[in-house]
């Protein structure tokens, strides 16, 4: 099962994700790896606050993985692993691989794409913020990485069994059911 799940920030996207795997792993003792797309950079500020509380609110026996970049490659190293999968975040991994520039970020958007298609594990939930429904940046380097984040997410959702958007926490099967 892949599933794709949108929301804003602080919708409850992570809670959410975190409910999947905490059932899946009380059904059958296996595995969670949580692959960690966000990456502390200097004066990380709000983002150091941000990333504590994902790490606070993770049971201390799921494996996490750091992975700024590289997200196929990651995904692939799991391949035939009977584990649960979840990745948060793919909007945060799109703004680091977009720092290399468009070509590079769409050959690594191609390797993640392959590996989602490919990748075979018990359960895998990719997270994604939805951008695209506010107004229209006026900065062309802003609108790009709205315009990028739309086209990751639609590519995404298209591979995946379940597409679910939650607002205010509450979860809204857009694909798929629940």
């Amino acid at each position: 099962m892949k599933r794709l799940v949108i929301g804003g920030a602080r919708s409850g996207k992570s809670r959410l994700a975190q409910q999947w795997a905490s059932d899946w792993q009380q059904r059958s003792g296996g595995d969670v790896v949580v692959i960690a797309t966000a990456e502390l950079r200097q004066g990380g500020g709000s983002m150091a606050e941000r990333i504590a509380h994902h790490r606070a609110n993770r049971p201390s026996d799921w494996i996490t993985v750091e992975q700024p970049r590289d997200l196929g490659l990651a995904l692939a190293k799991l391949h035939g692993k009977p584990c649960f999968v979840m990745v948060d975040c793919l909007t945060l991994w799109l703004a680091n691989e977009l720092e290399s520039g468009l070509d590079a970020y769409a050959e690594a958007r191609a390797e993640l794409l392959e590996a989602l298609e490919s990748v075979q594990v018990e359960e895998l939930v990719m997270i994604g913020n939805e951008l695209g429904q506010s107004v229209v940046p006026m900065g062309a380097e802003t609108r790009q990485f709205v315009d990028q984040n739309g086209w990751l997410l639609q590519a995404t959702g298209e591979l995946c069994d379940q597409v679910t958007m939650v607002i205010a926490g509450q979860p809204l099967p857009l694909k798929g059911g629940l």
